[in-house]
């Protein structure tokens, strides 16, 4: 079948024609930028979860109301990913990536004009349709850039970006609401991404990272095949996107459930929440190089090592809210945080390994649709719902299940019978030369 070859060719390809042979200083000051916008993005996203007590108190918002505030930035994200990823794919992936960063910093410096719920509510929902399509078309470029042979480390590498971009954005929003006052935070960090935001056309280039992506343009109906005509791909769709259910929640709530329950106050919350999720970052990098190793010699190690990784999680979190608030659930939860996220990454590259190389924008977005409405946006919406009606210690003992879900999806994206058909899932060996015609 022509998606079957495709998908075995295509990797050995950069998004020109090309197959990079190693990382030179251009691919890295290109990855430096998108990695520092990708940071922007995130910090706007997490301010609001970083000034959330001080919101809540001052608006006596309801516990879904102050999630609804960062499910709808995922929301936006994941039903607008697809179409925005494919527009930017055939209009410039450069010149769209820009637009985007100007366009949700303009909203995060609205947040602190906000003056109600209603208000802010809309700010947040221009920030999730600026945001929407930068993660697919930002790891699109450098796949572009880079060789076939780093894909797992690159796209767990690039994803923890996400996570310091939480980091930075909850250690400075918390303290800055903390000296300034809430609306302070927002503005800085949307100023600081604005700026960014500008510099970033005038050093990079689209015609060294995007080629011409509109050239060998699969149709609508080959593009739908190549995206979803085969099992695997939705098996590892789902399992990414339930398994960042459990990180979506716990950016939400942990500085409630370190306000409510371990008396600290804003921005000592917001230092502990940061060092939780630095260590979240740290897992997402450290898995995806293992398994990028192990891909050399083991053609099922990608799915394996997401196994390990959900299954760790789930049982670390089933312990950690059964356990009392207290030194060891702070223990039990960064060890969790550690294994969760890196799902993410490795399924990154299992997709990348699936389809061809001119749709890998479109391939992400479709990742990302996953990963923000069945993780970043379900999973405080319904931790958040939950705990209205009990309470946030009762809600959280949820996360063992959907971290069960990622393990059993992943396993049968190993056992998948396509995967026999496949010889680019889920390995990163380079492609023979003799197969690229």
């Amino acid at each position: 079948m022509v998606c079957e070859t495709a998908s075995l060719r295509e990797p050995a390809k950069g998004s020109d024609g090309t197959a990079p042979r190693r990382a030179g200083p251009y691919a890295w000051a290109v990855f430096a930028l998108t990695f520092g916008l990708l940071m922007s993005d995130h910090m706007a996203r997490q301010v609001l979860n970083a000034v959330s007590p001080l919101l809540k108190a001052d608006w006596n918002l309801s516990d879904v109301e102050v999630a609804s505030l960062s499910s709808v930035v995922a929301i936006a994200v994941g039903v607008l990913a697809f179409p925005l990823s494919v527009a930017a794919d055939r209009l410039g992936r450069v010149r769209s990536l820009a637009a985007m960063a100007i366009l949700w910093s303009l909203a995060t410096l609205g947040g602190a004009l906000a003056s109600s719920y209603p208000q802010m509510l809309a700010a947040r929902t221009i920030v999730g349709v600026g945001e929407a399509a930068y993660g697919s078309v930002g790891i699109a470029i450098l796949f572009a850039v880079f060789p076939v042979t780093m894909r797992a480390t690159l796209s767990s590498a690039f994803l923890a970006g996400s996570v310091v971009g939480q980091i930075l954005g909850m250690v400075a929003g918390s303290q800055i609401a903390a000296d300034h006052g809430w609306r302070w935070a927002f503005a800085w960090i949307g100023a600081a991404g604005l700026l960014l935001a500008l510099a970033y056309p005038v050093v990079v280039r689209e015609a060294r990272t995007a080629g011409n992506p509109a050239s060998g343009w699969p149709d609508w109906r080959e593009l739908a095949a190549l995206l979803f005509g085969r099992r695997v791909l939705w098996l590892v769709y789902f399992a990414s996107g339930i398994q960042l259910f459990c990180s979506g929640a716990l950016v939400v709530f942990m500085p409630l459930l370190f306000t409510r329950y371990y008396g600290l106050p804003i921005e000592g919350a917001g230092r502990l929440t940061a060092t939780l999720l630095l260590t979240s970052a740290a897992g997402m990098l450290v898995c995806g190089m293992v398994a990028d190793r192990l891909a050399r010699s083991r053609r099922t190690a990608l799915p394996r090592v997401a196994m390990t990784c959900s299954t760790g999680a789930g049982v670390l979190f089933a312990l950690a809210f059964f356990a009392r608030p207290g030194a060891l659930q702070v223990l039990l939860l960064g060890a969790g945080l550690f294994l969760a996220p890196a799902v993410a990454g490795i399924a990154g590259a299992m997709v990348a390994g699936l389809v061809p190389s001119r749709v890998h924008g479109a391939a992400m977005a479709v990742l990302a649709l996953g990963n923000n409405l069945l993780g970043l946006a379900l999973g405080p919406w319904l931790v958040g719902a939950i705990s209205d009606h009990s309470n946030l210690l009762a809600a959280l003992l949820i996360l063992p299940v959907p971290s069960a879900l990622s393990a059993g999806a992943m396993a049968l994206a190993k056992a998948n019978p396509e995967r026999g058909k496949d010889q680019s899932f889920p390995t990163e060996r380079r492609p023979d030369s003799s197969h690229a015609s």
